[in-house]
């Protein structure tokens, strides 16, 4: 899909803004991988979900103290090269390694999500083979992923009586991913074969390109309807339930603004970084996930 400006808009970062920082991410990962390739994927993926203005989470206009849109697409291109190997390497070592390389080129967890959600579908030939790759996990795996949740030192993790990161890495790491479904958004994707991904978000964001919005908007929309669909577990840990539904119930309402959800997801977004930063991060790893779905089985194009 062709990337093109338009007149700016007043309520969130204009296209302009869009434009250049997907391009200039993009250009320094087709020195990493082969565009189209497994890790391309992955790393384009990655860019285009950070550069869009999701609310409330990190993009080109907005920052965190630990983390800025800059750290991300280099996070994006440390691990392409990365999941480009995916398929031929165990998942828990191409999830440490991917975790490690992003740790060297930013301050705080970046991509730890992003990296569960896609190494999985990179590991799978197509992606909607997930389960293979999900079948073949060892012990080593376990140890692998508990190594690298670890090493990215993740906020709002919280604890289990079972299967604790504090606690040695459990033999089976599909159980383990199982006795965390309720609580992990990921999790869920692994115990379940991604079935609600591909239900859910990558219909979405397939539906909001074919009726023509600009790849950004779809990006946003596909957030939000996201969002409105299933509360962010990670809201859910770090703040709570009550927040998690709240938050939800409002992206719905900004849906529901019809031509006006511009505006809507501006104010939307100004509400989630103020009083208190509270940031749908599983949600955008779970569009990352999807993105690299339409962007592996060449349902998007960007030109």
């Amino acid at each position: 899909m062709a990337i093109h400006a338009s007149p700016e808009s007043p309520d969130l970062p204009d296209r302009a803004a869009w434009d250049r920082a997907v391009a200039v991410g993009l250009a320094r990962l087709a020195a990493a991988c082969v565009p189209g390739s497994r890790g391309w994927c992955a790393g384009a993926a990655c860019i285009l979900e950070a550069s869009a203005p999701k609310p409330g989470n990190v993009h080109p206009g907005a920052a965190f103290p630990d983390l800025a849109h800059e750290e991300l697409v280099a996070a994006a291109i440390a691990i392409a090269p990365i999941m480009d190997r995916a398929a031929a390497a165990p998942l828990g070592r191409t999830i440490l390694a991917a975790v490690e390389a992003s740790g060297r080129v930013t301050r705080s967890n970046a991509n730890l999500g992003i990296v569960l959600a896609i190494t999985p579908l990179a590991a799978a030939d197509p992606p909607g083979r997930v389960l293979e790759p999900l079948a073949r996990l060892a012990p080593d795996d376990a140890a692998d992923v508990w190594r690298a949740i670890v090493l990215a030192r993740p906020g709002g993790m919280g604890t289990s009586d079972r299967h604790d990161l504090r606690a040695p890495p459990p033999a089976d790491l599909l159980a383990a991913m199982r006795a965390a479904a309720h609580r992990d958004q990921i999790a869920r994707l692994w115990a379940t074969g991604y079935t609600d991904l591909f239900a859910g978000l990558v219909t979405d964001l397939a539906a909001e390109v074919a009726a023509g919005h600009p790849l950004d908007d779809a990006i946003v929309r596909s957030h939000l309807r996201q969002l409105a669909r299933e509360p962010d577990t990670l809201i859910a840990r770090r703040h709570g339930a009550d927040v998690a539904a709240d938050v939800s119930r409002r992206a719905g309402a900004v849906l529901a603004a019809g031509s006006g959800w511009r505006p809507a997801a501006a104010a939307f977004d100004r509400s989630l970084r103020a009083p208190r930063r509270v940031n749908p991060g599983t949600t955008a790893d779970l569009l990352a996930a999807a993105l690299y779905i339409l962007l592996r089985e060449d349902r998007i194009r960007i030109e």
